[in-house]
């Protein structure tokens, strides 16, 4: 039998996961609401992997309270997520996945790219989502890394941001808005420069973009989540001294400033 794999948050993307990692004959030990990450360890000391796919909000209550036996073992799956968020905890080298595909309710998982895999256990990764016939490659270095977090954060926010004022699906959003896409994804890219402390290379980040667009043309705007992601972007702006103006127009509009 091949060794157990803990997962802190059984959700729709989790789930994709355990399955995946069952048919791989890994046994899966969840953490959930009702239990805790040391009650788990008790049991489950050295797994293989230690798959944290809890929301954005929770993540860094967490990797607070992560194990020690199991910080070398962490794979983080989470969307807004940066290097900061996991330096922060004292953790140098988690594997980390930036997740391009869908899933709902009572819905199969929905491919829009293959997602890049960085870290000492991406091979477990790639095969526990081949596993579920869903792509994924290695990445090679953190700054590529880097690359494809920042990437998803500004398909995520510019989409569900813009679509706050115009909805409809991507491919509406860059044909027939592609001015305030184009706005909205420079005042990003200006918060997503302030959190890595780096220079970004704004057009090729933005064609990744699109490229993902054109994965899925019919993938929604905006989400539930759109107000609370603009809310906790401007509060970013606000404490890097950012201007974002399309964010802020959008923002007042929206009734949100």
């Amino acid at each position: 039998m091949k060794q157990p794999v803990v997962i802190i948050g059984i959700g729709e993307i989790g789930g994709v996961f355990a399955r995946g990692l069952l048919k791989l004959g890994h046994p899966v030990y969840p953490v959930t609401r009702q239990t805790t990450a040391s009650e788990v360890a008790a049991e489950v000391e050295a797994p293989e992997l230690v798959l944290v796919a809890v929301g954005e909000k929770d993540l860094h209550p967490t990797l607070e309270t992560i194990p020690a036996s199991w910080r070398d073992r962490l794979v983080l799956i989470q969307n807004e997520l940066l290097p900061h968020d996991w330096q922060q905890h004292g953790i140098d080298k988690p594997t980390v996945i930036s997740v391009w595909f869908e899933k709902k309710p009572g819905m199969d998982a929905k491919m829009v790219v293959p997602s890049p895999v960085f870290g000492p256990h991406a091979q477990t990764v790639i095969a526990t989502l081949d596993a579920v016939g869903l792509p994924a490659y290695r990445l090679n270095s953190p700054e590529e890394l880097l690359f494809e977090l920042v990437r998803k954060n500004l398909y995520i926010l510019t989409t569900n941001i813009a679509g706050l004022e115009v909805g409809g699906n991507v491919s509406e959003l860059w044909h027939e808005h592609g001015d305030l896409a184009r706005a909205v994804a420079k005042d990003v890219l200006s918060i997503q420069a302030w959190l890595t402390g780096e220079a970004l290379d704004e057009e090729k980040l933005i064609d990744a973009m699109v490229a993902a667009f054109e994965g899925d043309p019919q993938h929604g705007c905006m989400g539930r989540s759109a107000p609370a992601r603009l809310e906790r972007a401007l509060k970013i702006a606000d404490e890097g001294g950012l201007e974002v103006p399309t964010l802020r127009r959008i923002a007042e509009k929206s009734g949100l400033a």
